[in-house]
């Protein structure tokens, strides 16, 4: 009998399956297989009352899967679980074992890359599940299947929203909260006055050896009454910096930086990393090109280092070998992953372009370059910086000059270092210098700008929000849930979301925020490393959370959804749009009592209305019949009971009916044959 591998997604299985050889199979579970169930109270799948303990039933369309799994199981001498090396994929582990019934004859393994060494490696050194991982997963699943479904039913039935979530409604907040930090910004005036010399520009800092602050034309003018074109040399100073080499990628860095220089959506970079990392036929083999790509760790293996320092040397020369980055330990990291980078320094993206698509070559030629130039020597610089005095104003003028590219020998493309050569200053023979016009320039203050999906992901990281694994389907949600639109690359909250975001915090601002959410993270991570008890924080959360749920229900305030002037053939109340899944329908308004929803997904515009600024649609009336209306009634009234052509009568101006074979006015005697 073989030993059974399972890993989580197809594509890995072939990969894993050729390196381990005939004694072993290789299959995979396609992800999770089972969730919680949406039964019980409130539908939640957990049992309240009984320490919330979980409901776990198959997903969807897994049952053949399921029955495939168990045979290999029971055909297997061994098993294997070679799930994800995260807490997600610790936690499928742990499903598969219980629903496979697998024994005590399992393993749990665990590799950070796809290559043969590393593989056979982590079957070598097998550990068992980690319960206490598990355990902080499926708290984390139970919080937010509660906020998720206890939200969302209430934002449906008062706002119109179509989910909220324990992160989406904080991230969401967080571009509300900007988006109004703008609205009431006012606006500063400020001056700067600058020097214009041959060769160089200094710029006005100092007044008496205090910083100067321009608030007027008014002042401008005084201060230049005050200036002459003669400025004294008060110091040159020449000292040299470094520019540091930045450390290999994770994953949300990685997002960011694809973001701004190959305009990668988060959501695209973790699709065409999942694809890097399971694995590239690349001719003579398949092999994962990265590592992990769900990761908030920065560390490199010493086999990396050291393969990639032979590299540099050999193609750079010694004096570029830099120092290993060891990164700082972020509030909320979790396990101890290794950073994103090339499984193999060797793998140039020169050497391997012809085997990807051009979105891998990009991502994979930008994971490579980072983590090679992160191993390189830092970049050095001369600063000059130089003070000229003219009336006791004091002004600076700096210039810098690479001595030593070092990192930026290949890392250049990503990041910009211009030289800015100031004259030597110590060749002058007079301690003076002419400048050729002095300027003003009128500028006014400028509010925060509003986030982009990269700076949003950053600042969710520094607020220790969210998860590595979780930022990409944050905004992917927002986006899709017509919360925010995104144009010229930055995120602008809709009406819906800054209505939706409003009557959250009118009944849950302690719990919908940033230091609950970060609180929530170190909870999480505290119950992984067995220093908190999961029940306790369920029951500590859910006694908080509920009884603002059901005042919420009970005071909210809701809003009316907008009648199309029919009623429902069911029951006769008004028919009324509501936003879906599918985007926009009609149903009763007398919903959940009366279920009715009007077939067609759309209404059918025919034209503008003449009256207002709606849309003549088509209608039914109670009784099934066609007829033709405004989309603003009951405001507009217009309507007919004939399609309207979009003509207007000759005689009265008004518009013209499709009626059978002739054309008639809608409101006088005149026809014309069609």
């Amino acid at each position: 009998m073989k030993k059974l591998v399972i890993v989580e997604s197809p594509a890995k299985s072939k990969t894993i399956e050729k390196y381990l050889g005939h004694d072993y199979k290789v299959v995979s579970s396609k992800g999770h297989i089972r969730d919680l169930a949406t039964s019980g109270k409130f539908g939640l799948g957990v049992d309240i009352d009984n320490d919330f303990t979980p409901n776990y039933v198959p997903i969807k369309g897994k049952s053949k899967d399921i029955n495939a799994l168990k045979k290999d199981v029971k055909n297997s001498s061994y098993v294997y679980l070679a799930t994800d090396p995260d807490r997600e994929g610790e936690a499928i582990s742990w499903h598969l074992k219980d629903t496979l019934d697998i024994k005590d004859n399992y393993s749990r393994v665990v590799f950070n890359e796809i290559t043969k060494d590393v593989v056979l490696d982590a079957i070598q050194n097998p550990r068992k599940i980690d319960e206490n991982l598990v355990k902080s997963q499926e708290t984390r699943r139970i919080l937010d299947r509660i906020i998720g479904f206890r939200l969302s039913k209430l934002m449906q039935s008062k706002t119109g929203g179509k989910s909220a979530g324990r992160v989406q409604s904080v991230a969401l907040k967080l571009i509300v909260d900007r988006e109004r930090e703008i609205e009431k910004f006012i606006p500063e005036e400020y001056w700067t006055i600058s020097a214009d010399f041959n060769d160089f520009e200094a710029n006005l800092e100092k007044y008496h050896g205090k910083k100067i602050e321009i608030k007027s034309k008014v002042e401008v003018d005084e201060i230049l009454a005050k200036l002459s074109n003669a400025f004294k040399i008060d110091s040159v100073e020449n000292n040299e910096t470094e520019h540091k080499a930045k450390p290999v990628f994770k994953t949300s860095t990685l997002q960011r930086m694809a973001a701004n220089k190959i305009n990668f959506a988060p959501s695209k970079t973790m699709r065409v990393a999942q694809k890097l990392y399971e694995g590239i036929d690349i001719g003579n083999e398949t092999v994962g090109l990265i590592t992990y790509m769900r990761t908030d760790s920065e560390r490199v293996s010493n086999s990396f280092v050291a393969e990639t320092y032979e590299y540099i040397k050999k193609n750079y020369g010694a004096e570029y070998i830099g120092r290993v980055k060891s990164g700082k330990k972020d509030k909320n990291m979790q396990d101890a992953h290794e950073g994103i980078r090339p499984t193999s320094i060797n793998r140039t993206p020169q050497s391997v372009k012809k085997y990807l698509t051009s979105d891998e070559y990009k991502l994979y030629n930008l994971i490579y370059i980072r983590a090679l130039s992160s191993l390189m020597a830092n970049a050095k610089l001369l600063l000059t910086t130089v003070l000229l005095e003219n009336n006791g104003y004091l002004f600076r003028a700096s210039g810098s000059v690479l001595k030593f590219d070092g990192y930026l020998k290949i890392y250049h493309e990503y990041e910009d270092q211009k030289d800015t050569i100031l004259p030597d200053f110590a060749s002058y023979k007079s301690n003076t210098v002419i400048a050729k016009e002095i300027k003003s320039e009128q500028h006014f203050t400028k509010p925060a700008p509003r986030y982009t999906e990269s700076s949003l992901i950053k600042e969710m990281e520094n607020l220790g929000i969210g998860r590595p694994s979780t930022y990409a389907t944050i905004l992917s949600t927002i986006k899709e849930r017509g919360y925010v639109n995104l144009e010229d690359k930055k995120l602008f909250p809709t009406t819906i979301g800054i209505e939706t975001t409003d009557k959250l915090q009118e009944f849950f601002s302690d719990i919908v925020n940033v230091e609950y959410t970060s609180s929530m993270e170190t909870d999480l991570d505290k119950i992984a490393e067995q220093k908190a008890d999961n029940i306790k924080v369920l029951k500590d959360f859910y006694n908080k959370f509920e009884p603002c749920v059901e005042e919420a229900f009970d005071k909210m305030e809701k809003k009316e959804a907008e009648k199309t002037g029919d009623q429902c053939p069911e029951c006769g109340n008004d028919l009324v749009y509501r936003n879906g899944k599918y985007g926009r329908f009609i149903a009763c308004s007398n919903y959940p009592t009366c279920k009715y929803i009007q077939k067609e997904r759309e209404q059918k515009e025919i034209m503008d209305c003449p009256n207002c600024e709606g849309k003549i649609i088509e209608k039914k009336t109670r009784k099934g019949k066609t007829f033709y209306g405004c989309s603003n009634y009951p405001t507009c009234k217009v309507a007919l009971w004939y399609k309207p052509t979009g003509e207007k009568c000759p005689n009265c101006a008004s518009l013209l009916m499709q009626k059978k074979d002739k054309i008639v006015c809608s409101s006088c005697d005149y026809e014309k044959e069609n």
